[in-house]
């Protein structure tokens, strides 16, 4: 947080370019004013001359324009560590404010993340041979999915069989050996690229899909056993916060590795606006780059290691903060909660804190514009008005405190759900 808040996002950076002008613009201004006053002054014309220059480099003192972009940074960045959305960047905390595409995972991050199987079924009747099998392939794999089997192997008596060999491949499945042969438990694509006919289990499998849960097929050799159906709940306010999403004005998409019935009811379920099902993990980067290609300002929301490429390639990352540790280091923002709200959060705060900027940004050059001609003299030829350098200097410090107080009214900012709450109360 304290190297986010002393960070400088790009809008900063833009503030000293334009300082780099508007300083030596300044002394130009002041060399000018008093060589006028000092030629066409009135008498003394040297004491004219040095009040007027004087008061011009006292009144155009940048101070308001160098506080005005890192004072609202740090209340910002401190206002959405109240709502446990850590910022890691300056930049992130910008760009937030610009998104118009969410990429969301899907376990861990719209569901709960812990599943639990829910069917299984199998070819020749014996469950109990199903789950034995199932659970000697899956008590090698630290993969949520094989401890929702694991706990219904448990459950149910089964005794996991003594499988050999055991691999994991990524995006696919599982298999070791047994007896021989090769055991497999994984996706249908996969088994099917293996020459493993699952027909017969096409009916069972699509109940599972319909009740939003992963079908996980089971093969010895190349004979199906059975499937059995892992569902991972939505979380209670995941369709909540896609519809703060929404309302904001940022469209939803979800990327899983997931078949696509149950992405699909998934998406119905949370009102996501498009999906993509049984992509692999190293296509998920790929993804946000593609929309990002077609023009779109892209957050990738994730928890897992799977994730990372990902959060990394998009222009802001949010990492949910109870997920994996190189997930947190890949992302821009790490939200504390498990909730999508947190996304939601960070995105209001960051459209508030670029307001908030633009308004200190806009008040520092509107007193610079209006104060320097005064200061140097244009004022007394009409009125015989020549600001006193000692004015001069309370109107800079007033400018300061005005961009300060400004940014402090950030502290009193409150998301849209928050807001709603205290006005039911």
């Amino acid at each position: 947080m304290k190297k986010a808040q002393g960070s400088k996002p790009a809008i900063g950076r833009l503030a000293d370019r334009i300082s780099s002008i508007f300083v030596p613009s300044v002394m130009l201004i002041a060399v000018v004013s008093a060589l006028v006053w000092y030629n066409v002054g009135p008498e003394p014309a040297v004491v004219h001359m040095m009040v007027a220059a004087t008061t011009v480099l006292i009144i155009a003192c940048p101070c308001a324009l160098g506080l005005a972009t890192p004072m609202s940074v740090m209340v910002g960045v401190g206002k959405a560590a109240e709502y446990g959305a850590l910022i890691r960047q300056g930049d992130a905390l910008q760009t937030a404010g610009k998104l118009d595409l969410v990429i969301l995972d899907k376990t861990g991050t719209i569901t709960e993340g812990h599943p639990a199987v829910t069917r299984f079924h199998a070819t020749d009747g014996d469950t109990g041979r199903l789950l034995a099998l199932a659970a000697g392939l899956e008590q090698h794999s630290e993969h949520p999915l094989a401890e929702a089997i694991m706990a219904k192997a448990k459950e149910q008596g089964a005794t996991p069989d003594n499988v050999t060999r055991f691999e994991a491949l990524n995006g696919k499945g599982v298999q070791g050996e047994l007896d021989g042969q090769t055991a497999r438990l994984g996706n249908r694509r996969w088994l099917e690229s293996e020459n493993i006919d699952l027909a017969e289990l096409q009916e069972e499998a699509n109940a599972i899909t319909a009740e939003a849960g992963t079908p996980l097929f089971l093969a010895l050799g190349n004979q199906a056993l059975g499937v059995v159906g892992v569902a991972d709940a939505v979380k209670q306010d995941s369709e909540a916060a896609i519809r703060r999403l929404h309302d904001a004005g940022i469209r939803v998409m979800m990327v899983t590795g997931d078949v696509d019935g149950t992405a699909r009811a998934i998406a119905e379920k949370t009102g996501i606006d498009d999906y993509r099902a049984e992509v692999l993990p190293e296509d998920k980067a790929t993804i946000v780059s593609e929309m990002r290609g077609k023009g779109y300002t892209v957050a990738m929301v994730g928890d897992g290691i799977n994730d990372a490429p990902a959060l990394a390639a998009a222009d802001v990352g949010f990492a949910i903060g109870t997920g994996t540790d190189v997930a947190i280091e890949s992302a821009g923002i790490t939200l504390m909660r498990g909730s999508l709200h947190g996304v939601a959060d960070a995105i209001e705060i960051s459209r508030a804190t670029v307001r908030n900027i633009h308004q200190n940004l806009f008040g520092a050059f509107a007193y610079n514009s209006l104060g320097i001609p005064v200061a140097a003299g244009l004022l007394y030829p009409l009125w015989g008005i020549l600001m006193s350098p000692i004015l001069a200097g309370a109107a800079m410090s007033l400018s300061s405190v005005t961009v300060v107080t400004n940014a402090n009214r950030l502290r009193l900012f409150k998301t849209t759900i928050n807001a709603g709450k205290e006005g039911n109360q």
